[in-house]
């Protein structure tokens, strides 16, 4: 009998985030108003992939979790186009060994991916260079149309985009949530002014699929 596809909220329950994607605990994601956010995701095959479905990996940094609910919407929408997917944080170290595209996400710190994701890309940069590749990229400034924003943009991939010149690109606006936040992180962004806002459109990231797959 052919696996039954699957539910947004199954999903979500087997990669550790909550349908509403506003309490992160469990297995999946916890998060101390004082510390950061420490990511646990298990690799998750997800059901209705057929034996001859494309195995994509979708991996993520994050400080304070939006990233990472971003990441799950990602495998969710793939999911149900038929892929197979794996949603794991970079922090686990996954193998790509089996993989036939990459999608890779993070957030933005002072203007660039976290270190931890462009660490990830240039331990595995041989091997991505022969894999179909994404980037996304979640940030809450320069978001607009205009020649500045966009050249900020550009720049966030500074560190990234010269290991994996092939790879699409995308940018996802984010989330800031002052409880979710290290102290260090959070007295940061109110320095340079930041406000509590939700700016991510879930219509944009679900509908996005790398022209590669």
């Amino acid at each position: 009998m052919p696996a039954k596809p699957i539910t947004r909220r199954r999903f979500l329950k087997v990669t550790g985030l909550s349908v509403a994607g506003a309490t992160l605990a469990g297995a999946g994601l916890t998060v101390a108003a004082t510390q950061t956010p420490v990511i646990d995701h298990p690799t998750v095959t997800l059901e209705g992939a057929t034996p001859m479905s494309k195995r994509i990996l979708v991996t993520y940094a994050t400080r304070a979790g939006s990233t990472a609910e971003i990441a799950a919407a990602i495998g969710e929408s793939l999911a149900a186009r038929g892929y197979a997917v794996d949603v794991k944080p970079v922090n686990e170290q996954p193998a790509l060994a089996g993989y036939t595209a990459v999608i890779i996400g993070s957030a933005i710190r002072i203007g660039n991916w976290l270190p931890e994701a462009i660490e990830f890309v240039k331990r595995h940069q041989a091997t991505l260079s022969g894999l179909s590749v994404a980037l996304f990229t979640v940030h809450l400034r320069n978001t607009g149309n205009n020649a500045a924003s966009q050249t900020a943009r550009v720049a966030y991939l500074n560190a990234v985009q010269p290991l994996v010149p092939h790879a699409e690109t995308v940018y996802f606006s984010g989330k800031m949530d002052f409880s979710r936040l290290s102290w260090l992180d959070r007295m940061i962004a109110k320095m340079v002014g930041a406000v509590e806002t939700d700016e991510r459109d879930w219509n944009q990231i679900r509908g996005w699929l790398p022209a590669g797959l």
